[in-house]
């Protein structure tokens, strides 16, 4: 008989609490079926909410029929998941401000016409419409926590793709050791890159092949069963729930396959505050603040840290052996 046990983090589905609006369209989707729809690569399902999907694709976003996407119940959490409303109105996107109420500044992104190029080290270099990628993926849902480097923290519930996928897609050559990403530099159409043309632009970040390949790994197209709003990284984000947030690169246009480290943009504004690993740790504090608790958005509650967010158990052996590094800032 097999017997499948539960990683420490993992709760049953119903014990994950959607934001009540949310939950209640799910409940009308599942009840109106699934209806099945195909990819460039291979076949895929999706469950569609009847309307939503075409008054969203009318709206600009010509893969809204894709939302909602089927949840995968074994990426779920403890907490309930905090309300869209919140999420989107606590929010750091340093294009557009460094408040975090930026969503209306947000409102600036134009999300198409959008382009992905993919070079460097890869087999052949290429660039691809972000509709063209996403539907060649097969969408999930995953409810994921978020920590913040500054101590706070939230639960979402994304659709994407595992990055995976993207990977394989890209082919790199076996000589590159990290994936650099980049955002996009408009400053015509962020106010906040306009108000400070000083800062290092456009956002950067960068993960090793063992991260970016690692499952949790997740390319976000989509957050609360629909695609994902300007002002959490439209149309294409990253999402590793095992670091601290400011790795979670939005808005990507770029990714680069290279042989060395790259720098990503906290890292060169601040080296001494923020690293390349960024993993979350209790134990280390940051230098001007403890880690050892964060703030819940909704409640306000301070919470116990875990060491890697929670996901140690799929994290912390790619890890082993380097004492030496500065793994968790």
């Amino acid at each position: 008989m097999l017997i499948k046990r539960k990683r420490g983090w993992e709760i049953p589905e119903n014990r994950a609490t959607p934001e009540s609006v949310y939950l209640n369209r799910r409940r009308l989707l599942i009840s109106g079926g699934a209806v099945a729809a195909a990819g460039a690569i291979g076949a895929a399902s999706w469950l569609n909410r009847p309307g939503q999907g075409v008054a969203q694709a009318a709206a600009g976003d010509p893969t809204g029929e894709l939302y909602p996407a089927a949840r995968n119940a074994a990426y779920t959490v403890e907490r309930p998941i905090t309300p869209e409303e919140t999420t989107t109105n606590w929010n750091n996107f340093y294009e557009y401000g460094f408040s975090k109420s930026v969503r209306r500044n947000a409102e600036e992104l134009v999300t198409r016409p959008w382009e992905v190029r993919f070079d460097g080290l890869v087999e052949e270099e290429f660039t691809i419409g972000i509709d063209e990628l996403i539907g060649r993926m097969t969408l999930e849902e995953r409810v994921y926590r978020h920590r913040c480097v500054e101590a706070w923290s939230m639960v979402v519930p994304w659709t994407g793709f595992p990055a995976a996928k993207l990977v394989e897609l890209a082919r790199p050559l076996g000589s590159a050791k990290y994936m650099y990403m980049e955002t996009f530099n408009d400053p015509g159409m962020a106010s906040g890159m306009r108000g400070s043309p000083f800062y290092p632009w456009p956002y950067v970040e960068a993960l090793t092949m063992a991260e970016a390949t690692n499952e949790l790994t997740f390319m976000v197209t989509g957050a609360y069963g629909k695609p994902v709003p300007n002002v959490m990284g439209a149309p294409l984000r990253i999402h590793m729930p095992w670091k601290f947030g400011f790795k979670s690169i939005k808005s990507i246009v770029r990714f680069s396959f290279v042989e060395e480290r790259p720098t990503g943009w906290w890292e060169i504004l601040q080296p001494s505050e923020y690293g390349f690993w960024a993993n979350v740790n209790p134990e280390v504090p940051h230098p001007r603040w403890s880690q050892a608790t964060e703030e819940d958005i909704t409640t306000h509650q301070r919470i116990p840290t875990q060491l890697f967010n929670g996901y140690g158990e799929y994290v912390a052996a790619m890890y082993q052996g380097m004492e030496n590094e500065r793994l968790y800032m």
